[in-house]
């Protein structure tokens, strides 16, 4: 019996003890599995770690290393005993150094007191660090919770060459890497802002080649080509440092500097003449050429550069008359042409009562499938005497009396009415002026007659260039705002040959990018044109924008276009120029790649 009853007491404590163990063995399975998904975390940040692109480094408090991973091994080649975790910061600074991977200037202490600094910043900037094998590093450095920081290291050598080779392209010609006219207006105001005393006049200098134009004919476009670049070079090494050199465009030059005195500015102009005069060994042969020079001198002050290329324009005119190969200063005598001017101007005024201005349309198509986007609308003025005048002979001077005002609300009314009587799908660009954008209430305006003549604010695009965004105008802003608020496109015409086109489409409301057509001419033979229209092109899908370039004329042109991935083109080859009622007849067409 007591054998018996103490089995019984067994049992029974055995059985009180199940309660107890379960929650334990539980606990235990809970422990493992968050061990386990702890371990796989692990396993995953430290791949992720270990496969970025950037160089990583973890400190603590104590600015002793926490976490480092191979890339940041890989960008400094270094070996992993260089890097080992505990070691101090400064002792990692310290053996980079020694190693010379920084450039000279770059010390130990330099490196500590920057990232003091970054710490310290309450927006901390990226730290541009340059090695001595020519790479560049971007190094951040944030703050960690609880003390300690996290350093990356970021190789940007090929980002920062990339964006100095676009920066460089844009200012300057494609072809003959000389300043562009943009970058020459630049160079014209770093000039008038020099302190020199001792050359106290400025010259400027136009130069147009004088039997280009044969050559091109006569050996083909690739020797032109070659040509305007023999030319450009004899230009660099008979100019001072300092001297602002450009093209134009075509077989024009321009060199603008400052001179001590007049017979200075003569003596270079015969110089230049000269050199340009002596014969130019290209691959297809020796070629003759020359050149006409116009030069204008007046003394230095903060006054804009076009009238003074104005003047040296006439002087060169003359010296054509002359018999080219010459050099001509401008004088007042020369303004006959002003006289012609007036009396254009005068004409001018009264075109628009005489009802003398008509719009022509031009296509552009879609470079996917070749149908009709949109057709932009081209004012022309058909003189009584002079016949049909095209824009560049009278929109400037349009701008400057004012009479742009009302010929640029003629020129939208009329092109929203005739847009009407197109298919929905097809959209219609009107070219505005600076001068138009720049007036108060410009925006208001175009609703009014969006309003007037029921044409929907989606079917209108404003193409405008980069000088009405030079001076950043309130009311250029607030037209900008009130056109895109209402659904009308913004376009950027000449996009690429302005001086800081880039930025404006950060800080404007930009839909559409149109490619300056000096680019598409070049493309065939130019390497460089070709990567700005790929760049371009590029740019404007990553932003949502629509890229289009002018100027395609040629079916090689075409294709090349739709190579680099432009979104629209427009050209001779696609659709010439034609009045509404030509194209009402013909109707609107569709290509067929």
């Amino acid at each position: 019996m007591p054998h018996t009853s103490l089995r019984r007491s067994e049992t029974s404590d055995s059985s009180q003890c199940v309660p107890v163990l379960r929650p334990r063995a539980e606990g235990i399975d809970r422990l493992a599995a968050l061990n386990a998904a702890l371990s796989e975390q692990i396993r995953l940040f430290e791949g992720a770690l270990q496969n970025m692109n950037q160089g990583l480094c973890m400190f603590d408090a104590q600015s002793r290393l926490v976490v480092s991973n191979k890339r940041y091994r890989d960008i400094f080649n270094i070996p992993q005993d260089m890097v080992l975790t505990g070691m101090a910061q400064h002792a990692i600074c310290s053996a980079l150094v020694a190693r010379g991977l920084y450039s000279p200037e770059v010390t130990v202490a330099e490196i500590e007191r920057s990232t003091r600094a970054a710490l310290q910043a309450a927006e901390p900037a990226p730290i541009t660090r340059e090695l001595c094998d020519g790479r560049t590093l971007a190094i951040n450095h944030r703050v960690m919770d609880g003390g300690g920081w996290v350093s990356t290291f970021e190789d940007i050598t090929e980002q920062r060459r990339s964006a100095e080779r676009i920066a460089h392209l844009a200012h300057h010609d494609a072809l003959t890497d000389l300043a562009n006219t943009r970058a020459m207006r630049q160079g014209y105001r770093d000039l008038i802002a020099a302190q020199d005393d001792e050359r106290p006049l400025l010259a400027m200098y136009y130069i147009d080649l004088d039997r280009f134009k044969f050559v091109n004919d006569t050996y083909g476009h690739a020797a032109g080509d070659e040509l305007l670049q023999e030319v450009a070079a004899r230009l660099r090494r008979n100019t001072r440092r300092g001297d602002v050199v450009a093209r134009l465009g075509g077989d024009e030059f321009a060199l603008v500097h400052r001179v001590v005195d007049a017979a200075a500015a003569t003596s270079t102009a015969q110089r230049l003449v000269n050199v340009l005069s002596e014969p130019f060994d290209l691959a297809s042969g020796r070629v003759h050429t020359g050149a006409s020079i116009g030069l204008a001198i007046r003394a230095v002050q903060d006054l804009d550069m076009d009238p003074l290329l104005h003047d040296a324009d006439l002087a060169l005119r003359h010296s054509k008359t002359e018999g080219r190969g010459v050099f001509s200063v401008f004088e007042a005598s020369m303004s006959e042409a002003f006289e012609a001017r007036r009396q254009i101007e005068a004409d001018l005024q009264a075109a628009l009562a005489a009802d003398q201005f008509e719009l022509h349309y031009q296509t552009l198509v879609d470079a996917r499938d070749g149908h009709v986007a949109c057709v932009e609308a081209l004012v022309r003025w058909r003189h009584p005497t002079r016949g049909l005048v095209p824009p560049l002979s009278f929109i400037p001077l349009a701008e400057e009396t004012g009479l742009i005002l009302p010929l640029g609300r003629w020129v939208l009314e009329r092109a929203c009415r005739d847009a009407l009587a197109w298919p929905e799908s097809v959209d219609v660009a009107v070219n505005v002026s600076s001068v138009q954008m720049r007036q108060k209430g410009f925006g208001a305006e175009v609703l009014a007659v969006l309003a007037e003549t029921g044409l929907a604010a989606a079917r209108l695009e404003v193409e405008i260039t980069e000088t009405s965004l030079l001076e950043e105008s309130e009311a250029t802003r607030e037209n900008l705002a009130t056109l895109h608020g209402a659904g009308i496109r913004i376009a950027m015409d000449d996009f690429g040959t302005g001086y800081s086109s880039l930025s404006y489409l950060r800080r404007f409301p930009i839909d559409k990018i149109k490619i300056d057509r000096s680019f598409m001419s070049e493309a065939e033979t130019s390497a460089d044109a070709r990567a700005i229209i790929r760049a371009v092109a590029g740019l404007g899908v990553s932003l949502g924008i629509t890229t289009v370039v002018e100027g395609v004329e040629t079916a090689q042109q075409l294709e090349l276009a739709r190579a680099e991935g432009v979104g629209q083109v427009q050209g001779y080859l696609l659709g010439r120029p034609q009045p509404q009622a030509s194209l009402s007849r013909a109707g609107l067409p569709t290509h067929r790649w």
